[in-house]
This record gives structure tokens, C-alpha cells and sequence, in this order.
């Protein structure tokens, strides 16, 4: 079982999402995050006065899979979010040892 973690563009969510449900994959975890790469954030003119914004918006995508699909998911993810232009995100793969699912206490494949 693997685990991927990707973050991507906000606007970029929903194509996303249809992209993983189109091979088969369904349920993720998305949450609101803030961060930089090289991007290096922006500067941003309010009333006036230029600032700094260092952290931009974006969104972490978790998705539990089975390893055998690892491949296909991370190829939808890469087609549906790349726009080509810096700030586009990442994805990282984890190694899951164990999952549990609360309600049922089914294990490894069949908690996914």
C-alpha cells in the first residue's frame, strides 16, 4: 500500500479529482496549506504600501492506494494539475505498514 501526498495549485482540485475517480480511485484527504518552494511567494501592493506575501495558497491532496496503482495515480495527478509554470507542486510516495479501517476493524487492502 502506498501513500501519495501531493500539493498542488488550488484551482487545480477539481480536474484533479475527476482525473483519480477516472482510473478508479476513490476517496482522498484535501487540505488547505501555505508554503514555497522556488517560487519564493510574491509581492503583493495594498493601499499603497508594497509587500512581501511569503507563503502562498495551496492544496494537499492524500490519497491511500494500493501499490499496483501507484503508477496510474501519479501520472493522472501530474496530467490534471501541470500548467507548466513554476509553482505547479509536488508529489510525494510514502510506504503505508498498516491501515485500519475505525468502523469495520478491516485491515491492510480491504481498509483502503
Amino acid at each position: 500500500m502506498k501513500l501519495i501526498s501531493a500539493i498542488i495549485k488550488p484551482f487545480k482540485l477539481d480536474d484533479v479529482r475527476e482525473a483519480l475517480s477516472a482510473i478508479g480511485i476513490s476517496g482522498m484527504t484535501v487540505t488547505e496549506v501555505r508554503g514555497f518552494g522556488h517560487q519564493k511567494g510574491h509581492t503583493e501592493l495594498y493601499r499603497g504600501a508594497e509587500y512581501v506575501v511569503d507563503f502562498l495558497p495551496k492544496i494537499k491532496i492524500e490519497v491511500a492506494i494500493e501499490a499496483e496503482s501507484l503508477d496510474k495515480a501519479v501520472d493522472a495527478i501530474i496530467g490534471a494539475a501541470k500548467t507548466g509554470k513554476i509553482g505547479d507542486g509536488k508529489i510525494f510516495v510514502f510506504d503505508i505498514q498498516q491501515a485500519i479501517r475505525v468502523r469495520t476493524g478491516e485491515t491492510g487492502r480491504e481498509a483502503l
